[in-house]
């Protein structure tokens, strides 16, 4: 067996084996671009109040969202930016102690009147869908193992995507300048033609997708992350200052920051930090931006911003917009959409062509007349 078969054999096995999964991470993450517009679409008449007044203070929601839930690793506000008429959402960090669950939940509260309007683990539906769904693409809701079985399976695509680049290579060139033509005659043209174009035009969007994914799971194979899982939650160590003045003053210091992600420890070795982007800064270039308080002493921590990391820093702080597409507005996210959907394309066409290249062999192995 020369070299092109055995990696065209390589190639078949890698995308055969895991095409059910990426299908299932192509669809689940093609929904979850649109993930800020689907959920006010979809919840809207649930998780929207009435503006009355100012909102309570952060201190006054965090003490009822910690009443709530007397065993939290920490709470996340997620859209501080959202218009007046949102509920206030905020992520759970939670910890049932099973390796098996990843531990998020969500909940609602209605900023003006402090009640609950929804909440629940991420898992079980009690949120809704989006959110289950949210969970499910990167952990199939099998907690630690899941993380990182979808870390394996950005590994094997990315092999497939590599060994494919070699067998198809001759094709590359000719699809890109338009020479390669598609030839509908019958299913097995058609899944080949489709393989190879598709397979071209979505090459650097997978290879970042599946690299930018399996990066993004590494936690998963650290043994610390594994054995924190199993050790159950302390009670909650609440914050000893105003959590809404640090909120104020972060925003004093950074004031042409937009906040997007606001961490509200519960545990003492946890900082209270916004996230968000500074004015005219692409969302590419702003996850890392942060100002950090220590919410029990009140001491400013500091601020971090995206200009001032280190080169490989900058790479990696990229990883998440370029996984999730949320730099480059409506556009870009259909095109996500779009070619999200391709590894599950391939795969299908993928499995195709094997199947046509095993009756080929096995019938050829039947016609051959024995010695």
């Amino acid at each position: 067996m020369n070299i092109q078969r055995k990696l065209f054999t390589l190639h078949s096995w890698f995308g055969l084996i895991t095409g059910f999964f990426l299908l299932l991470l192509g669809l689940s993450g093609s929904i979850l671009v649109f993930k800020e517009e689907l959920e006010p679409w979809m919840y809207g008449q649930i998780t929207n109040v009435v503006p009355t007044g100012e909102p309570l203070p952060l201190d006054s929601l965090y003490r009822i969202i910690t009443q709530k839930y007397p065993n939290l690793d920490g709470i996340a506000w997620v859209n501080p930016a959202a218009p007046p008429n949102h509920s206030y959402q905020f992520r759970l960090y939670l910890n049932d102690t099973r390796l098996i669950s990843y531990d998020l939940g969500a909940i609602n509260v209605n900023q003006y009147t402090g009640q609950i309007i929804r909440h629940g683990r991420s898992d079980d539906l009690e949120v809704g869908w989006i959110e289950w769904i949210f969970q499910f693409h990167f952990s199939f809701h099998l907690g630690m193992p899941g993380a990182a079985l979808t870390a394996i399976f950005g590994l094997t695509m990315l092999v497939s995507i590599l060994t494919g680049v070699v067998v198809y290579r001759k094709f590359i060139w000719k699809v890109l300048t338009f020479r390669q033509r598609f030839n509908p005659k019958n299913w097995r043209t058609i899944s080949s033609d489709l393989h190879r174009m598709v397979g071209v035009w979505a090459l650097v969007f997978n290879v970042i997708i599946f690299f930018t994914g399996f990066w993004l799971n590494l936690f998963a194979f650290e043994k610390k992350t594994w054995d924190n899982e199993v050790v159950p939650t302390p009670p909650n160590s609440l914050a000893k200052v105003s959590l809404q003045n640090l909120y104020d003053e972060a925003l004093i210091k950074a004031p042409e920051l937009t906040p997007s992600y606001v961490y509200l420890p519960t545990q003492p070795h946890r900082k209270f930090n916004v996230r968000g982007n500074y004015e005219n800064e692409n969302p590419l270039f702003s996850a890392k931006n942060s100002i950090q308080f220590d919410a029990y002493t009140g001491e400013f921590l500091g601020i971090t911003r995206y200009s001032d990391l280190s080169p490989w820093k900058k790479i990696e702080a990229t990883f998440h917009p370029l996984h999730v597409g949320n730099f480059g507005g409506i556009f870009l996210k259909i095109l996500y959409i779009v070619i999200g959907l391709t590894p599950g394309l391939l795969s299908v066409t993928g499995f195709f062509l094997w199947w046509r290249r095993k009756r080929k062999m096995n019938k050829h192995k039947i016609l051959k007349p024995a010695l």
